[in-house]
């Protein structure tokens, strides 16, 4: 179970039964070729369509302080969430949130590489409806260890809007769904490797802030 505080000091609490990825869901779609393009050269493969969605193990979204990893080459990303408590636009709210990706298996499926890790969970959340006339104005900061790695908007993502209405269309519009946005893009020459995340999303309107933040724990090497 998932429960998140509010504003008002109220909270609400579900259980996630569909976990949802999206990928290359930058609004300005030239720009995801072209990334697209340069993951390409480092044998990631591109995908089929633009924006891409990926089913995601429902207990991988998790609000946790630590993620157990494998090996050294894993990183998050920056993004927001949706969570879906009812059947209307009044019950969705809106969070912040971190994929934490294997970038060894990345290289074979994106999809099997983003079942590797939880998706940390902010406990914090606001009401889509509560910020919707300002989604473009409410900014995503990301830290590696000490290091800014990625700054950047909603607005430069796909909106919610959008996903809710494929999450409509594909009869996922329902208690218990969440949705992950896709990333803004990294600082160029930053290290992503390291074992400590943090993201935050602000709303300057208002001066509310949303964090999510875990250390990365590296396990015992295999016997076998």
């Amino acid at each position: 179970m998932l429960t998140f505080t509010l504003p008002d000091g109220s909270t609400e609490t579900v259980e996630p039964l569909n976990l949802l990825n999206a990928g290359y869901a930058g609004r300005n779609q030239d720009e995801v070729a072209h990334h697209i393009a340069e993951l390409a050269e480092l044998g990631v493969p591109a995908p089929t369509t633009t924006p891409a969605m990926y089913p995601i193990s429902p207990y991988l979204a998790q609000q946790t302080d630590e993620v157990h990893v494998q090996h050294g080459r894993t990183s998050g990303e920056a993004e927001w969430a949706l969570v879906i408590l009812g059947d209307t636009d009044d019950d969705v709210l809106l969070t912040v949130a971190c994929d934490h990706t294997d970038r060894e298996l990345e290289v074979h499926s994106v999809a099997w590489s983003k079942n590797a890790s939880p998706d940390v969970l902010g406990t914090g959340a606001w009401r889509l409806t509560d910020v919707a006339d300002r989604i473009d104005d409410i900014t995503l900061k990301a830290w590696v260890g000490d290091t800014a790695i990625q700054t950047g908007s909603l607005g430069d993502l796909l909106a919610p809007k959008y996903w809710l209405d494929v999450l409509r269309e594909r009869g996922l519009f329902t208690r218990g769904t969440i949705l992950i946005s896709g990333t803004i893009s990294m600082h160029p020459g930053v290290d992503q490797f390291a074992d400590r995340w943090k993201v935050e999303m602000s709303d300057s309107a208002t001066g509310n802030s949303l964090t999510c933040e875990y250390r990365t724990i590296l396990m015992p090497a295999p016997i076998g």
